[in-house]
């Protein structure tokens, strides 16, 4: 058995059914081993799906996923991948909603993965930051609030940051 990473193209349904007049052959074992690879495979694509779903535009391609080949040459998604922009926004309350989606997407599934929980924390921490820099700028003080070049630049280009998207959901 052999495992690859590869973007999904054909489902195994499908492959499935080409596969089909190899299963009359199988032992017991072997149609046990497709019966739980199927099943890992509809629970990865599922998990992934609920990545994508959340993530929205910070999703930087669909899913990813790493096949086992079944006895009956089928390739089954044992495992899975959604790469999603984790950047820092351009101001501190664009950050603060970007974290806040980063997390959303990584606790999507119905049971996220330790990894998901890893970015998630992550994506706190980065809120967090955000929110600091937020309350600093807001009550006048920044990190560099001493260099008076600063404070000049600042009130020239006002980097007040823009009110948050709304989603007009009139139909």
């Amino acid at each position: 058995m052999s495992s690859v990473t590869v973007t999904a193209s054909a489902t195994p349904a499908a492959l499935a059914q080409r596969a089909a007049p190899a299963r009359a052959g199988m032992t017991p074992q072997d149609l046990a081993l497709i019966d739980k690879l199927k099943a890992r495979d509809a629970e990865v694509r599922q998990h992934e799906q609920a990545h994508l779903a959340a993530a929205g535009g910070l999703a930087l391609s669909g899913a990813s996923y790493t096949y086992q080949r079944g006895p009956n040459g089928v390739n089954y998604a044992v495992g899975g991948e959604v790469r999603i922009d984790t950047s820092a926004g351009s101001t501190p309350q664009e950050t603060i909603n970007r974290a806040r989606a980063m997390a959303a997407a990584a606790l999507a599934p119905a049971e996220p993965s330790g990894a998901d929980r890893a970015v998630a924390a992550q994506a706190a921490q980065l809120e967090q930051q955000a929110r600091a820099e937020l309350a600093a700028e807001q009550s006048g003080q920044t990190h560099d609030g001493a260099d008076p070049r600063r404070q000049v630049l600042q009130r020239a280009y006002d980097t007040t940051p823009p009110a948050p998207p709304t989603l007009d959901t009139f139909a």
